[in-house]
């Protein structure tokens, strides 16, 4: 393992967190959107968007170098995908709403925010968790370096 991929693990930890709030945020700002797109002539509410995260390959020559150098170390963490939720949109009856149905039903977005404040929570956490680590390898760098004085 060396010197700085402690910080490299972190690092993609924080960029994999920042996008989860954001997506996060999305989600949260369009809770009330009953007309998100058009979809054959037809308004569509807002769609719940996740986050899918995976370990990050490093390169087959990274990969080689670390194996022959008797290094395994983890590359850290990347957003393989941000998906839609596919739970249906939950129904209510409203007949004077404009977006009602011929009988009366209006679709509206699936986002749940209390859902989202946790998932707000856990990637502020996690986020927080990373810039500690940053933190302590930096602190521990100079310690390093006032040994040397």
């Amino acid at each position: 393992m060396s010197l700085f991929s402690g910080l490299n693990i972190s690092a993609t930890g924080l960029t994999a967190n920042r996008l989860r709030m954001d997506v996060v945020s999305s989600n949260i700002a369009n809770a009330n959107t009953n007309r998100a797109e058009l979809v054959d002539g037809e308004w569509v509410p807002y769609r719940r968007k996740t986050v899918e995260l995976s370990t990050a390959d490093a390169s087959p020559f990274a990969k080689q170098l670390s194996s022959a150098m008797g290094q395994n170390a983890g590359g850290g963490v990347k957003a393989s995908a941000i998906r839609e939720d596919q739970t249906p949109f939950p129904v209510t009856y409203n007949p004077e709403h404009p977006d009602a149905d011929a009988e009366g039903y209006v679709r509206t977005s699936n986002v749940d925010p209390i859902q989202e404040m946790v998932d707000l929570m856990s990637a502020t956490r996690s986020y927080e968790a990373n810039v500690t680590a940053m933190n302590a390898s930096k602190s521990m760098f100079m310690k390093a370096l006032e040994i040397g004085k």
